[in-house]
């Protein structure tokens, strides 16, 4: 039967949450150098500072039991051994097997899993190569522009990678598709040269209805452009429907597969990834997958209090269940993570945003945080306010490279500098005595320091960690991806619930399938076929008239 590991732990840690309160952090880096030894954990090229938080050893100690408890490295082996943990679905999870640099086999029901993998990768590796060098040409010639069509981890993986990497791109220009909504794939086609585009469709059973609507519109385009109808020599498929992707006129040698055990949000690694490998090329493709590799290395090998997702997983759960913060902040000092927040947010959204455990039973206890976020220093400007000053207590996650990309003048060393006063004034704020001394010392009269001090009292003590990394280059952008995989995977284990299925999406699917008609004004809001007429409710008609009305009825 599952259980939520946590709640057997409750009393102890609100017991300690209550004694930690007694102690702002200000206090506690004043009374122990060596905070920052004890609460920091190095990795290769990699430094992750969980010291600014509202912790001691004692807290942190009772913390680890949780995960103790739960048996987290007995689940984590459950997972690199292809044991069906996706219990909802009768499913394996072995998104670390595509990344697997061990040599060793992997077994998923008893048939080691890696030469499928090896072949397909294979198979993209040379197309990729093609591609990039000019072997597979279409219609204009060389391949300029890559379109990938997905939606979900379909783009998001891909589009956050390119977009992180792009200072390794050395391939034809990418771009990314995702929303039905007609201005994503209309913008897209002003920036593209129909002769010299390769679109690559990404929807393993080719039925996704965002995906395959643009991609229909897409070839349809492309003939319109090209003023031909062979046209399928500008597509590539990612997806295990053969049928379906001989149909669409895309040859078995331009499709690369993947299984039922990679979800979506956990694909980049796959053939998803493709785009990515057309982008910085197989070799640099593999570095990616070996930082990856590595921090799975890590969180199998690592003990529970020196285990980066591990302690990750913890913090989270410290603050959303014990201390009632329900968001999480992501703020990375790295323009070219822009997208990492967002990707963030499925992976954790989509695989904790649960409210039934694995033996269909409530959890009892909150799970999921609400994650969101925006570059630095741009975030400074717009919501920092609220994370400084604001009533909701909000941890964040700081992560800033060492060195930059480029050599441009001192930006980064203002960026850095940025970064590390953000988590540095969360931790400590201004108390109201500081306040007023800033003001005297600024000549400001009694009465003005009376009306202003208020204003400028930070409460400080606000939690942050830091991941200080090297550089941002596809091994570590891997290893950072794989860390909060593994983070969310603990998080799950201790909760008890399946971090790997989705169902909460579905009932939005079915639904916008049924009211297609009816938006088209071919069928009216009753049901369907011969079933017993189920109406809509007076919100949803009375918008489908209004919407009918605006479009002069149609």
């Amino acid at each position: 039967m599952a259980r939520n590991a946590l709640k057997g732990h409750l009393v102890t840690l609100r017991a300690n949450r209550n004694r930690v309160a007694r102690t702002p952090m200000r206090q506690m880096f004043a009374e122990d150098a060596k905070r920052f030894a004890r609460f920091s954990i190095g990795l290769e090229r990699l430094v992750f500072d969980f010291s600014k938080h509202r912790l001691d050893e004692r807290a942190f100690a009772a913390l680890v039991e949780v995960a103790r408890s739960a048996n987290v490295a007995k689940a984590a082996e459950a997972m690199f051994s292809g044991r069906k943990i996706n219990a909802t679905e009768g499913r394996a999870v072995l998104h670390t097997a595509l990344r697997n640099r061990s040599g060793e086999p992997v077994l998923e029901e008893g048939e080691d899993v890696m030469p499928r993998i090896e072949a397909v990768r294979r198979a993209m590796t040379r197309f990729a190569t093609a591609v990039r060098n000019g072997d597979y040409a279409v219609t204009g010639g060389k391949v300029t522009d890559i379109v990938n069509i997905g939606i979900g981890g379909s783009d998001l993986g891909p589009a956050m990678v390119t977009r992180a990497l792009s200072p390794w791109h050395d391939g034809p220009r990418c771009h990314f598709v995702s929303n039905v909504d007609g201005a994503d794939l209309a913008e897209t086609f002003k920036q593209i040269v129909p002769a010299t585009t390769l679109f690559i469709v990404a929807s393993k059973t080719f039925t996704t209805q965002e995906t395959m609507r643009n991609a229909e519109t897409a070839r349809q385009w492309l003939r319109r452009q090209l003023g031909r109808q062979d046209v399928g020599g500008h597509f590539a498929a990612l997806s295990t429907n053969l049928a379906a992707t001989r149909k669409f006129g895309i040859g078995d040698e331009r499709t690369f597969g993947f299984w039922d055990w990679v979800g979506g949000r956990y694909s980049v690694w796959s053939a998803i990834g493709l785009s990515v490998m057309i982008a910085i090329g197989p070799k640099r493709f593999g570095a990616f997958l070996d930082g990856a590799y590595e921090a799975d290395c890590h969180f199998r090998t690592a003990d529970y209090a020196g285990n980066i997702p591990v302690v990750m997983a913890l913090l989270g759960i410290w603050y959303r269940n014990i201390w009632g913060f329900e968001t999480q902040a992501v703020l990375p000092y790295d323009n070219r993570l822009a997208r990492f927040p967002a990707y963030l947010q499925q992976l954790e959204m989509e695989s904790n945003g649960k409210s039934v455990m694995l033996d269909g039973r409530s959890p009892g206890t909150e799970t999921g945080a609400i994650v969101w976020g925006e570059p630095g220093t741009n975030g400074q400007h717009a919501f920092y306010q609220l994370i400084h000053q604001g009533t909701s207590v909000i941890p964040c996650d700081f992560l800033v490279a060492a060195r930059a990309n480029e050599n441009l003048a001192d930006h980064h060393q203002l960026l850095v500098a940025n970064c590390l006063a953000q988590s540095e004034a969360l931790m400590l704020g201004k108390t109201l005595d500081e306040a007023k001394a800033e003001l005297a010392a600024a000549g400001r009269s009694a009465a003005e320091i009376r009306r202003l001090a208020p204003h400028k009292v930070f409460p400080g003590n606000r939690p942050s960690s830091t991941f200080l990394y090297e550089r941002l280059d596809p091994k570590m952008l891997g290893t950072l991806i794989a860390l909060y995989e593994h983070k969310v995977f603990v998080q799950g284990v201790i909760w008890g619930i399946n971090s790997f299925d989705q169902w909460g999406v579905e009932l939005g699917k079915a639904l916008a399938s049924e009211l297609v008609p009816m938006v088209k004004g071919k069928a009216e809001p009753v049901g369907k076929g011969k079933a017993e007429p189920v109406g809509k409710d007076a919100s949803t008609r009375g918008l489908l008239s209004a919407y009918r009305a605006m479009n002069g009825g149609k």
